[in-house]
């Protein structure tokens, strides 16, 4: 009976780091880790170098905190600002919608609309370059088991099709000098890839989707508080108002 309590207890153990290795997989940031790895291994052997000029994983500054941009491809061709999402299920949502649903059997999880989130990335290089805005394209890679079940935007692609929709662009809008410029320009500014970097990003994210912390209105600089839309086509939806309303009618979004 000894021997056989022995033999359950070493098989106990080598139970322990097949269950810690299941949860590190299953985890957001590895989830996340692996979508980008996916990108980059693509985009190696499908966007050549030499054309296209890769920056991955950039955090910038902005006024209230840093953005995070999974990867940017500079060329002649635009500047493609790239966000990944590793998700499997079923996706729904369109352009204008403030949340997508992800659906994985009889469960349904909201997102925010990554387009929406982009756009955030897509200003900060446009102020950032003093570009306008028809240089600087959106791209939302959808990596993992999922399947687009509405029907998405070009720039909203999956896996390895990402690709076709960047090499779509064939007219030149940017000289060599101005690839350099842009190349040199973000790399110069972004935050160096440290732990540091990453945990007060998510520090700065945990901010400013915490409903009681308070934020200073962009507008006139007094404090600005959750608000509820009553009307209109975003009824129900909350948003971040102006405290000094209606003498300042500055409005966010949440996320923003």
């Amino acid at each position: 009976m000894e021997q056989s309590l022995s033999e359950t207890v070493k098989m106990m153990w080598w139970l322990v780091p097949i269950a810690l290795l299941a949860g590190f997989i299953k985890s957001p940031w590895f989830k996340g880790w692996f979508g980008e790895a996916l990108v980059k291994l693509f985009a190696k052997f499908r966007l050549p170098k030499d054309v296209y000029h890769p920056i991955h994983n950039v955090t910038l500054p902005v006024a209230d905190g840093t953005t995070q941009i999974d990867h940017i491809f500079v060329s002649r061709f635009g500047i493609f600002v790239v966000e990944t999402k590793n998700m499997k299920g079923w996706i729904y949502g369109n352009e204008r919608q403030a949340q997508w649903t992800q659906k994985i059997f009889k469960q349904s999880f909201k997102f925010q609309n990554p387009l929406h989130q982009n756009f955030k990335h897509v200003k900060t290089l446009e102020q950032l370059m003093e570009l306008s805005s028809e240089v600087i394209h959106s791209v939302v890679v959808f990596t993992g088991d999922c399947t687009f079940k509405t029907a998405m935007p070009a720039n909203v692609t999956q896996a390895g099709s990402y690709i076709s929709y960047i090499k779509s662009f064939k007219t030149h809008v940017l000289s060599e000098a101005d690839v350099q410029r842009i190349v040199d320009r973000v790399i110069s500014t972004k935050l160096d890839a440290t732990w540091q970097t990453h945990q007060q990003h998510v520090r700065h994210l945990q901010s400013r989707n915490d409903p009681p912390s308070n934020r200073k209105c962009p507008k006139c600089g007094s404090e600005m508080v959750l608000r509820t839309s009553s009307k209109g086509k975003n009824v129900g939806n909350q948003f971040w108002g102006c405290s000094t309303l209606p003498k300042c009618r500055m409005v966010r979004k949440i996320g923003d």
